[in-house]
């Protein structure tokens, strides 16, 4: 089975398994989220969640790393399921069980060919356009979701490049939360943290002067969490 739901189903006395993913991404544009028009009936042609079914030798975590690659040509995705969604008749045309997971990846790291080709876009969160069946209690619960794990660890550095600024990981938390934060505070709470290795470095893009790149520090971090440190931003 292909990804996006491409196989056709002749009844409905069959028990559907499949799993869609919210795939998140983030840019100096904002925090975004991947979607496709669906290509078969009902609502061809209507924006979608990418997705698939889970085919019968597949776990369903392995069935979202097949989606995720076929989709951005990335290998190493971090995600994490959602919830399950199954109510009987939450697709008309046949019925479907499906365990939506949310992922996160680096936009400047995936395959922009592969996307493009897919018929995929990046679309702002906080312009998403309506979306087929259940997806937009999809997003929004996995958004929910992110925003509750960014608030216990550290995860969004899962969407910054390798190397970042305080004020672009400032940008992205601001995006997650979805409101202001105050840039002093916020410098004197993720240096506190300690989970970030300050670079030689320095990103003048914005300025002559420039601003110190980072880079998160991820076996500082696993030695943290395993003494019970809050990592709350």
């Amino acid at each position: 089975m292909k990804s996006g739901y491409t196989d056709q189903y002749n009844t409905r006395n069959k028990m559907y398994v499949a799993t869609d993913c919210i795939v998140f991404g983030f840019d100096e544009d904002g925090l975004k989220l991947l979607l496709f028009k669906r290509k078969v009936k009902p609502d061809e042609g209507k924006w979608s969640l990418i997705g698939s079914f889970v085919e019968l030798e597949e776990d369903v975590d392995d069935a979202a790393r097949r989606v995720l690659k076929e989709i951005t040509g990335l290998e190493d995705v971090f995600f994490e399921q959602s919830y399950t969604y199954g109510k009987a008749e939450r697709d008309p045309g046949y019925r479907c069980i499906s365990i939506a997971q949310f992922a996160l990846i680096r936009i400047n790291d995936h395959d922009r060919e592969l996307v493009k080709n897919y018929g995929a876009s990046w679309h702002n969160i906080e312009s998403v356009p309506q979306l087929v069946l259940d997806h937009d209690r999809m997003v929004r619960d996995a958004f929910q979701k992110l925003r509750d794990r960014a608030r216990r660890r550290p995860i969004g550095f899962e969407l910054l490049p390798e190397k970042f600024t305080i004020p672009q990981l400032q940008q992205l938390y601001e995006a997650i939360y979805q409101r202001k934060l105050d840039s002093r505070n916020f410098r004197k709470k993720v240096i506190s943290l300690k989970v970030l290795e300050k670079l030689e470095e320095k990103d003048k893009t914005s300025s002559k002067r420039g601003a110190y790149l980072y880079k998160f520090d991820h076996d500082n971090y696993l030695k943290l969490q395993e003494s019970g440190i809050n990592f709350e931003i």
